[in-house]
């Protein structure tokens, strides 16, 4: 049996629209969020789950861990329904949302921590054991005595990593656990959270759409849309029809004149040198190194794939997300 099974699951929301003038109510109308949506997870797994705006993600979280009740299909997590076997569910999961706090704003961290530890009844030494851990990797010995309103948005999005997984889940739902956080900050959570999905076998359900993200962390990919899942595999086999373009980028040392280029080649000025979109299908890389060389000595030279958010880009678009 997989960690986590769903057959089927339907959710449909009443969507009240915006009042027409002259009308004394609103129209109603029904929305699909979620339509027999079918998956298994297997323990253990770090797995992406993207899709647009309103593709049924965070109905599928909600779901998952007993907030919402399907109006058709079924799920287990570990062998338990979510919505049916709630309190038992709860206590095996954290829930991490960007944009949300399950940490008292007002109260140091340290006492939001006693607090969670009493709701989940961790035993006392279990506790200390795992907030000495977490506290350590996660690099918050000095906030513990700090009210949450007082962090940082980095040291806050610790705080709650730290605050979701004191009771040891067993799976950890995060929404948007990097939004707003700086390039260090993004680096870090990174690596915390690959090496307690090493260390715990801690299974992780991360919905995002910063791509950097899903592809530093996932090795399994599951896109949503119109409340379907339309892919489920490895985010390389995902990107790989997409992945058609090249940019290059170089400088000159001196006065340069560019040769006429192939066409499919994209040229523009950018800064001091020049910017060149292609397609290796069409002209080989290094056929079109060559060609530039020829142009002048080359004082700086890279080559590299599309930004991966163009690749998603496109895949919405021809999926008419």
């Amino acid at each position: 049996m997989a960690f986590i099974e769903a057959e089927g699951l339907t959710k449909t929301f009443t969507v009240r629209k915006k009042r027409e003038k002259g009308r004394l109510l609103r129209e109603k109308t029904r929305v699909k969020a979620l339509d027999s949506l079918n998956f298994t997870i297997e323990k253990g797994e770090l797995v992406g789950y993207i899709g647009p705006n309103g593709a049924g993600k965070s109905t599928t979280v909600k779901l998952l861990s007993g907030i919402l009740t399907p109006d058709g299909g079924t799920a287990r997590v570990n062998g338990l329904v979510p919505w049916e076997q709630r309190r038992q569910h709860v206590k095996r999961i954290g829930v991490v949302f960007g944009q949300r706090s399950q940490l008292w704003w007002d109260v140091p961290i340290l006492d939001s921590f006693d607090l969670l530890r009493d709701i989940y009844q961790v035993p006392e030494a279990d506790y200390r054991r795992r907030l000495s851990e977490l506290t350590e990797a996660l690099r918050l010995e000095e906030f513990l005595r700090t009210p949450l309103r007082l962090l940082s948005l980095g040291q806050r999005m610790r705080a709650e990593l730290c605050g979701s997984l004191l009771h040891g889940p067993e799976l950890l739902f995060l929404d948007e656990p990097t939004i707003g956080l700086d390039a260090v900050s993004k680096l870090a959570l990174r690596d915390f959270l690959k090496q307690e999905n090493a260390r715990h076998g801690t299974t992780v359900l991360l919905t995002t759409h910063d791509m950097e993200d899903i592809a530093a962390l996932c090795s399994r990919v599951m896109v949503l849309g119109h409340g379907r899942k339309l892919f489920d595999g490895a985010l390389p086999d995902l990107l790989q029809r997409y992945d058609t373009r090249r940019i290059i980028t170089l400088r000159y040392d001196g006065d340069a004149a560019l040769p006429d280029l192939p066409a499919g080649c994209a040229c523009a000025e950018e800064g001091e040198g020049y910017r060149i979109d292609y397609s290796p299908d069409q002209i080989p890389t290094a056929k079109l190194i060559a060609l530039l060389q020829g142009a002048g000595n080359i004082r700086e030279l890279t080559a590299q794939p599309q930004n991966i958010d163009h690749l998603i880009a496109a895949m919405y678009r021809e999926m008419d997300l």
